[in-house]
């Protein structure tokens, strides 16, 4: 068993798997359609290919450092009423929820092949790559050296060093860990079933936990 890891670390980060009409959520963890979505650019997936291999990696998420709920005030003009009507010469109030400043490592747990290929591509991507939303580019790359590890979810991303440094009474704290779950956990709608042009999700199940990881950072 072969585990994948990204890092996702840039002063905005949108996850969202609720938004509807105007206003556009953000959850506090990356989402795996998000996340999946972000390796799709990397390989210059087209949003109507399939992408059930990527759907049926099991993923995690740590938390290296928590990101700060924002929300922005934007507005649309030119929206589409509930009657499918198109009023060009009306404008609302779009509210998009953000996380400023997050740093996450995600492990993706799979085949081995298919991770050495997305490693591969996430190094040098077909597409530029975004956390969540377009406007949103990382800081730092996604693609990390020997990011492919052998071993199981739990072993892999509690042994690697941490993202961010560790300040003040953080020290010796555990972080923040979102394992998926067969059976157990919070359910998410953000497992894709089919492709990305299709907009269709269905529920996977989210455990929280900790993880205990040396406060030594990343060289």
């Amino acid at each position: 068993m072969a585990t994948l890891l990204l890092r996702l670390a840039g002063p905005m980060q949108a996850w969202g798997t609720t938004s509807r009409f105007d206003e556009r959520d953000s959850g506090m963890e990356p989402s795996k359609s998000g996340v999946i979505g972000l390796i799709c650019a990397a390989l210059g997936r087209d949003r109507g290919l399939p992408v059930d291999d990527l759907a049926a990696l099991r993923m995690a998420v740590r938390v290296d450092r928590e990101g700060l709920l924002m929300r922005d005030y934007q507005t649309a003009t030119g929206v589409l009423l509930a009657t499918g009507k198109l009023r060009p010469d009306r404008t609302v109030v779009s509210p998009r929820f953000y996380l400023s400043d997050a740093v996450f490592l995600v492990g993706l747990e799979g085949d081995a092949s298919l991770l050495d290929t997305i490693h591969r591509a996430l190094q040098r991507p077909v597409w530029p790559l975004s956390l969540g939303r377009k406007a949103m580019p990382p800081s730092l790359p996604v693609w990390l050296p020997e990011g492919v590890q052998q071993g199981d979810l739990l072993t892999v991303l509690g042994s690697w060093p941490r993202l961010a440094t560790v300040q003040g009474e953080q020290a010796g704290q555990p972080l923040r860990l979102m394992l998926e779950h067969p059976s157990e956990g919070a359910v998410r709608l953000d497992q894709p079933v089919g492709p990305f042009a299709q907009r269709r999700f269905g529920p996977r199940f989210v455990k929280p936990e900790v993880i205990h990881v040396s406060d030594q950072t990343q060289a």
